[in-house]
């Protein structure tokens, strides 16, 4: 009575298990291609912010947070990207920051579009709002293990790891924000006989755009915290500078290499949430 009955057992394990091994047999040669792109990918935002001098870096830093909110902000988010070097850790942060921009950067150009259908067709929302659901709920460590099985260790399974964790936050407020733009202006567009295509790049886009930064900022943070976890999966970095820490129990090190992150988090939401304020006083100002 108070046992659940063996009789009614019915894994899903092996199903799952029989699709990754039929995408290992016959898409291979598709995942090595993504291997090399991602890694490739990798290389060029790495060199390019090893490219500026750290001392530039800080200063860029300092003037955009005096330019969003105040000279104050602007001296904190410099010290705090100045304190990630003074701990040792400036080429660890640049490893993690390179994996962080790519996953930001393909969630964008994959989760815009899809908001953008999501909220354009009942059918599409229908489907996908359980599937996010189901992928913002599902345990980060469990990403891990597909990534690894499709990509192997280090970089790219992180990469790839930290683009789906992270992905789901800016489809939803993509959506949201050009499911949420006033109905009279859209009326007003459609009066003035504009086309669809017009509809979205001049009025709703537009209108969203502010919503939209915002999912761009939830998604930097969900991909800070996931790139952290991928350190399990050999990628290098702050997260594994962590996991070291842990391994040897040094305390010391471990939060060092955690108020690193938090840094880090802290100036990538300030300077992204900065540029979304702008974004709607400008919107505001335009309407």
């Amino acid at each position: 009575m108070f046992i659940f009955p063996e009789s009614l057992y019915l894994p899903i394990t092996e199903p799952i298990d029989k699709i990754f091994d039929w995408i290992l047999s016959n898409l291979s040669e598709l995942f090595d291609f993504l291997t090399l792109v991602i890694a490739n990918m990798f290389n060029i935002v790495e060199t390019g912010f090893n490219y500026f001098p750290w001392w530039l870096m800080v200063i860029a830093v300092g003037y955009a947070g005096y330019k969003l909110y105040t000279w104050k902000m602007g001296v904190v988010l410099g010290a705090m990207l100045f304190a990630i070097g003074m701990f040792g850790l400036w080429q660890m942060m640049i490893y993690t920051l390179a994996i962080v921009t790519i996953s930001v950067f393909v969630s964008v150009i994959v989760g815009i579009p899809m908001g953008i259908i999501m909220a354009k067709s009942k059918r599409v929302e229908a489907m996908l709002k359980p599937i996010l659901d189901a992928m913002q709920t599902m345990p980060s460590f469990v990403y891990l293990i597909p990534a690894v099985m499709l990509f192997g260790f280090g970089r790219v399974p992180a990469v790839f790891a930290t683009t789906i964790y992270a992905i789901p936050p800016l489809i939803r407020l993509t959506y949201l924000g050009i499911s949420s733009v006033d109905e009279e202006v859209v009326e007003a567009g459609k009066s003035f006989g504009s086309t669809p295509k017009q509809m979205l790049f001049k009025i709703e886009l537009p209108q969203s755009l502010a919503t939209i930064m915002t999912g761009v900022n939830q998604t930097t943070m969900m991909a800070m915290a996931m790139v952290v976890i991928s350190s399990m999966i050999g990628a290098d970095g702050i997260g594994a500078e962590v996991l070291l820490s842990i391994n040897r129990l040094e305390v010391g090190r471990g939060f060092q290499a955690g108020f690193a992150i938090v840094f880090l988090a802290i100036i990538l939401d300030r300077l992204l949430q900065g540029f979304a304020n702008t974004f709607d006083k400008g919107v505001s100002q335009d309407a």
